[in-house]
């Protein structure tokens, strides 16, 4: 099936371990287990439209027969576990480098710019949060926007009722069949759940969004050699005007399976990141 953007990028970077200068070096960390080995597992999330889709031949698209990519299906609950114990060599999920984060995984430079905002049907005319107050909304389990919206329920006095769905798929459905009225996360997933649905034009986003996170790929702590391969990795790609093209590919032209165009282009916050690439887990950062 199709990689899009974060896949393609996670792709390029195995080829680049196998086929560049590093794999003729001495490596250690996560390089020197990759090359000992044979293999990396790249995690991925089959909920986080556009950001994963399940691959069939990476090796053929690397012209590598002998190198073993293994593909591991992640959720919001078990991805920060199975990349710090190793399982999963680099994961490339929607996952917001924050500082709490930071405490058991690494990240890479930034890859995506995403704001928390909700989406419901339009027939509710729901534009803001303070339109929610007193009704039961939806999240998914293990993100942080969980408790983002319980913050700002109290900051607001909302009175929100938060129930989770066990990955965005459900938490999608919770709203859909009418047990929540809005389901609360990135702005870019949410409008990817929509052009995945039975009736994408029956939906709408809030008018505001509540947050600025960067997203990045995520792998092991105290890997600095991988991490300057993968960073390095992605200025190249920003630098040579590559990425524009995969983004505008994967974000505004139409995409599998229904050939939806998500119509969301690049944003500023996102343009100044790959003008300027940085780690950096301070909102502020990108504003």
């Amino acid at each position: 099936m199709h990689q899009p953007f974060r896949l393609l990028v996670s792709v390029a970077l195995v080829a680049v371990v196998f086929a560049g200068p590093a794999a003729h070096a001495q490596t250690s960390g996560a390089l020197k287990k990759i090359k000992d080995s044979g293999e990396m597992t790249i995690g991925y999330r089959d909920s986080s439209i556009p950001f994963s889709y399940l691959v069939e031949a990476v090796k053929k698209q690397l012209a590598m027969p002998n190198l073993k990519v293994n593909m591991q299906a992640v959720t919001s609950q078990n991805r920060i576990p199975l990349v710090a114990n190793g399982t999963v060599t680099l994961e490339c999920g929607s996952t917001v480098n924050n500082v709490e984060r930071q405490a058991q995984v690494a990240f890479s430079d930034t890859t995506f710019v995403v704001a928390t905002r909700f989406i419901a049907k339009k027939a509710g005319n729901y534009k803001t949060i303070e339109d929610l107050k007193g009704k039961t909304v939806a999240c998914t389990t293990g993100t942080n926007t969980i408790k983002r919206v319980r913050e700002l329920s109290t900051a607001r006095n909302l009175n929100l009722n938060i129930i989770a769905g066990k990955d965005h798929a459900d938490s999608m459905l919770l709203m859909t069949s009418g047990r929540a009225e809005a389901f609360f996360e990135d702005d870019i997933l949410l409008v990817g759940m929509a052009a995945a649905s039975a009736d994408p034009h029956a939906y709408a986003l809030s008018t505001e969004g509540y947050s600025v996170d960067p997203y990045a790929l995520m792998f092991a702590k105290d890997n600095p050699e991988f991490k300057k391969l993968v960073d390095a990795t992605l200025v190249s790609l920003f630098r040579s005007g590559e990425v524009n093209k995969i983004y505008d590919k994967w974000f505004v032209q139409p995409i599998p399976p229904k050939n939806v165009a998500l119509n969301f282009p690049m944003g500023p916050a996102l343009k100044k990141a790959i003008a300027s690439p940085t780690d950096s887990a301070e909102p502020g950062d990108y504003k």
